[in-house]
Parts: C-alpha cells; structure tokens; sequence
C-alpha cells in the first residue's frame, strides 16, 4: 500500500552543523620589526688624520693665531683623540682648517718668460772628480751643472724652494749628472744626448703653486737623468716642524 506524503507539509530546515571538536588555535603576535643597525659613533681617525691636524696647529702658531701654551693644549688633545669627528673642534675656528687645495694649473714645457734669469746662481763643476748637492739648501732659480769625466748628484729632496719655477742646466761630457726630486712637485726636461743619455721622467704635482723644476743640457757621451725620489715629499717649514712634533708626542703618549 502506498503512503501519500505530503511534501508540502515537510520542514523546510537544514540540520544544524556540528560543533567542532577541533580547539581554535590562539591568536599569534605580530613579529616585532628588526631594531635598525646601529650608526657608527664616528669614523675612526688614522695617524695621518692626526697629522694633518697637528700641520693645522703649527702653521696657526708660527703665524700667531694661537699661543704656546694653546697650541700645547691642542696638540695633546689631538693626539688622543679617536675619532675624525673628536679632530673638528681642534681646528674649527682655523682658516686652515676651511680651504679646500685647489688643482693644480697645467705645466709647459719652458719656463715663464722672463721668470728666470740667464745668469746662475750656483754652479756645480766635476772635471775627473765628483759633485754633491743635497741636503737641507736653499734652491735658486737658476743651477748649472757640468760634468767632464766626473759626476755631478743635485738631490732637491730636502731642498727649500724660495721660487716657484727652477731651471738646472746640466752639462756631461764622459761624465754623469743626476737630479733628485720630491715626488710632489712638477718636472719637466728638454735635452738630447750625443752618443750618450739624456733621460727626465716628467712629472706633474697636483698641489696648486708647487715648485717646477725645468731640466735641459745635453750629454756627449756621458748620461743626465732627472727623477723623483720615492718617498720624498717637499714641505714647508712649519709642516717640517708640526711632523716632528707630532713624532715626540706620540711617543710620549703611547
């Protein structure tokens, strides 16, 4: 027997869904942002940033900007501090420590018109012996060199230039003349050799106003050569000074 059903009369319901039995899980902090790197206190300063300060220091003294007893104050603090930035207020209220070196201006091949005179200064002569310049001396503008079966050594490297452009004439026959220079400073040559060497390493200073040294002569036979000396470097008196107090005070302080 079939039963009439009555689809109308059914309950228009869903079942109820099931209660999970799985636990929520608990909610999770946000991941706290890295601390940014830590800046650096300050660059480290190097013994030639202390140098270059200590050189500030003594050109202030020999121009009377400071006292004896304030450059000694300085230039103790100077050689203890650690840092670049611990350097600043040593020189702040120096003009030197404001002036940015300018660029050095091209150098020709000659000397300035009329910034050399004819006539030398000094002249240096080995006939069958030998000839030394060097040392601590004071450059003219214009040196003469002759070398016959003999040898002739000008080492500027230690020299004071009082003028800005210096000519050496070198003169060899069967003989050998040698020019010695500051690695910072300019060098030009012009020459020839006859059966012999003429031979002038150029070299351009990039110091604004450093001293050119202009090389020319001939070699019969014989040899001239100009070059830097590694190593050597022209400076003023007050730098020669700042450098060697800077040498005593740091070993005093370590």
């Amino acid at each position: 027997m079939l039963l009439d059903v009555d689809l109308e009369k059914q309950p228009d319901t869903e079942p109820e869904p099931k209660p999970s039995l799985k636990k929520a899980e608990p909610e999770r902090p946000a991941p706290a942002l890295a601390d940014p790197a830590p800046r650096p206190v300050g660059l480290r300063a190097s013994d030639a940033d202390r140098d270059r300060t200590a050189e500030i220091l003594a050109a202030a003294l020999a121009e009377g900007r400071l006292t004896a007893d304030e450059h000694a104050e300085r230039i103790e603090g100077v050689y203890q501090a650690k840092t670049v930035a611990e350097l600043e207020p040593y020189v702040a209220d120096l003009p030197g420590a404001h002036h940015a070196p300018q660029p050095a201006a091209p150098v020709g091949d000659q000397p300035t018109p009329g910034a050399v005179p004819a006539t030398a200064d000094e002249n240096l002569v080995a006939v069958f012996s030998s000839t030394t310049r060097k040392g601590r001396w004071r450059v003219g503008r214009r040196t003469h060199a002759y070398a016959v079966f003999g040898n002739v050594e000008i080492d500027l490297t230690e020299a004071i230039f009082e003028y800005q452009q210096v000519v050496i004439k070198a003169v060899s026959v069967f003989g050998n003349v040698e020019v010695k220079v500051p690695e910072n400073i300019s060098l030009r040559g012009s020459g020839s050799g006859i059966f012999g060497n003429f031979e002038v390493e150029a070299l351009d200073s990039a110091e604004s106003g450093a001293p050119v040294v202009f090389v020319d002569g001939y070699a019969v036979l014989g040899n001239i050569e100009a070059r830097p000396k590694r190593g050597k470097f022209i400076e003023d008196l007050h730098k020669y000074v700042g450098r060697t107090v800077a040498r005593h005070m740091r070993k005093h302080l370590n």
